[in-house]
């Protein structure tokens, strides 16, 4: 049989499952069918594009489960990880990139490879022999996801993803908004200013969520019904919740003081946070929609500072795929029908790009112990890594399983007690703390470098 790896997609996950393979001497074929093929939301042909935000989130290792995620993948030597630390802009306590440079620099970098080379030929079907790991995303070709749904014997899941807009920062009413990041977080002025903050009244609020119930919005096709991932879910979705939802949440006006009038609190707030390097654009933070164009352009408008905003992107919605992985998938993140075949990333049913980024690590590591017939001790469920596999393959309840974010609720109880014995500051660094240890010595036991 082949030794040869083959990874199908070349998104967060696909990108990460090559670099560690090929780091452990092992030839790896990236088949990505972009820019040949395109999708929806994909507008180069760059390996590992971000076509949602610009962040992975909280970078914060001790009190956050996706900031120690990113410590775990920093200690494996992971590319995601090593290249958003090359083009990071400042966000706070969030890892945000210039997501541009970031997926060309991960590109120069997989290609530079000896061990790595691509193919731009789509695969439509699932291949019979060889080594294989699908890492296809939520935008998975028809022909591939009707493969998958063919030999799994069940129906495809699906929910909807919907993508925020992106503003010119020179369009932004600067004499309305001001920067601050929340709770004026971050080591540096430049981060602590990293965000635009766009104030509103109770009367301007209320005029924007009856003009934002009101906005036309994306039909669905006849026979889909819209279930949307709660982390991503679209504002008008948020609002029909409640009129006062979007307050509490990506308008919350906590830990802000309005520079032009610090008397006064805002009874609610738009943050955009910036989207380049060059501080030229900057993303409408939690506004993900499913409005048409032109209703976009009326309702964003209606937002003090952005009367005249100008839209580099404006938002939308697509179709997103995942299997189900706790009924599909062995520990081994195997599919049990085709064990030479391995899933990794979104289409597992974890959700956000660092999560995609770490299964595909782990999808990549797996292969190279497969590949050299040496046994492979399990992740440790103490761990971030190990707690999400967990999760996707046994841990979850098939029946109600549903994309999933990295948190702590996963992780199983510090000392055999329940989490409400302790503090929550102190249960998430006794979680972090153990997860520490036990990921490095995990690592120590399995060394996937090439002689």
């Amino acid at each position: 049989m082949s030794k040869i790896l083959n990874i199908i997609g070349g998104g967060m996950a696909g990108s990460e499952a090559a670099w560690q393979a090929a780091k452990a001497g092992i030839q790896v074929v990236i088949h990505e069918m972009r820019p040949k093929v395109g999708t929806f939301a994909h507008r180069t042909g760059n390996l590992a594009e971000m076509v949602c935000s610009n962040s992975f989130r909280s970078d914060d290792h001790e009190q956050n489960a996706v900031g120690l995620l990113h410590w775990e993948m920093r200690q494996a030597g992971g590319i995601i990880m090593e290249m958003a630390a090359k083009h990071r802009l400042p966000a706070g306590g969030a890892l945000a990139v210039d997501r541009d440079p970031f997926a060309k620099s991960v590109t120069d970098a997989l290609l530079a490879h000896p061990n790595i080379s691509l193919s731009s030929a789509e695969i439509t079907t699932l291949p019979d022999d060889g080594h294989w790991i699908v890492a296809t995303g939520p935008l998975t070709s028809g022909a591939l996801a009707e493969s998958i749904r063919v030999e799994t014997g069940a129906e495809q899941l699906a929910f909807f993803d919907a993508i925020a807009p992106i503003v010119y920062f020179d369009s932004v009413n600067m004499d309305v908004a001001w920067m601050q990041s929340r709770y004026d977080k971050g080591d540096t002025p430049e981060e602590r200013t990293a965000y635009l903050n766009c104030p509103m009244t109770k009367d301007q609020y209320e005029a924007f969520i009856d003009a934002l119930l009101a906005a036309d919005k994306t039909e669905f096709k006849e026979g889909e019904t819209a279930s949307y991932f709660d982390g991503c879910l679209p504002i008008e979705v948020m609002a029909e919740r409640g009129r006062e939802t979007l307050r509490f949440g990506p308008m919350k006006p906590v830990g802000l003081t309005n520079a032009y009038d610090p008397e006064n609190k805002a009874y609610a707030v738009v943050q955009l946070r910036r989207d380049n390097a060059l501080g030229t654009l900057y993303n409408i933070v939690g506004f993900q929609t499913k409005m048409k164009y032109g209703a976009q352009k009326d309702v964003f408008k209606r937002i003090p500072g952005l009367e005249n905003a100008e839209f580099a992107r404006l938002g939308g919605i697509h179709r997103n795929t995942f299997i189900n992985s706790p009924t599909l998938l062995d520990e081994q993140m195997r599919l049990r029908s085709k064990p030479h075949i391995r899933f990794a990333g979104q289409i597992t049913g974890v959700e956000g790009y660092v999560e995609s980024a770490a299964m595909g690590l782990l999808a990549g590591r797996m292969a190279v112990a497969e590949l050299r017939g040496t046994p492979l001790a399990p992740v440790p469920h103490t761990t971030a890594m190990g707690a999400l596999v967990t999760h996707i393959t046994g841990g979850a309840d098939a029946k109600t399983f549903q994309p999933m974010n990295v948190n702590f609720g996963l992780f199983p109880p510090l000392d055999g007690m329940r989490g409400g014995r302790k503090g929550r500051k102190e249960r998430y660094k006794g979680y972090t703390d153990r997860a520490k240890q036990d990921w490095q010595d995990w690592l120590d036991g399995m060394k996937v470098d090439a002689a």
